[in-house]
């Protein structure tokens, strides 16, 4: 007996039928997929059974359509994004008015671990702010002016240095993809 109870294959059209559930386009579902677009148009024609990961990943959507929307990239409402990032996944996304100090986000981990600001869903501005400082190096840092120098600033500023570090000064495997 296996281990998973998970299917082996599935068909073409099953996989429309979700496709068109989930109401996605087929570049849509190739996206949450990670599969080119050619791939979903062949499988979805094809009499051929489907094999591989996109099987399980079929079975997840259908038993909880409620996963899409959990991994959907909202709108986008102001002019700064942040991504926060453990190693390639992301585990939250930061929208930032810096003008009117707002912000949104979205956590897309469910673990407060590996969320931007752990368990506070609805961070401020000021959180916000905090948030950055943890990124960079402490502004009472010990020859503060050097590194500054070497990172061609010309002055200490949290967003200023994590556009130039990525927010990788803390040492750990976290990082910051900045979308302007």
């Amino acid at each position: 007996m296996d281990r998973f109870a998970v299917a082996k294959e599935l068909k073409g059209k099953d996989l429309k039928v979700l496709r068109k559930k989930l109401h996605l386009t087929q570049a849509e579902f190739a996206q949450l997929a990670n599969v080119s677009v050619k791939t979903i148009e062949r499988w979805e024609t094809s009499d051929k059974p489907i094999t591989g990961p996109i099987v399980t990943l079929v079975g997840m959507l259908n038993n909880h359509p409620h996963l899409k929307e959990e991994l959907e990239v909202p709108n986008r409402i102001y002019d700064l994004r942040m991504w926060y990032m453990c190693k390639n996944l992301p585990c939250t996304l930061i929208d930032v008015d810096e003008r009117n100090r707002r912000i949104r986000i979205q956590n897309y981990m469910k673990g407060c671990m590996m969320r931007a600001f752990g368990v506070n869903e609805f961070p401020t501005f000021e959180d916000y702010e905090e948030f950055l400082k943890s990124r960079c190096f402490p502004e009472t840092r010990d020859k503060m002016k050097l590194v500054l120098k070497e990172l061609d600033l010309p002055f200490y500023d949290p967003l200023m240095i994590i556009e130039k570090t990525q927010g990788r000064m803390a040492e750990d495997d976290f990082w910051i993809l900045i979308e302007r």
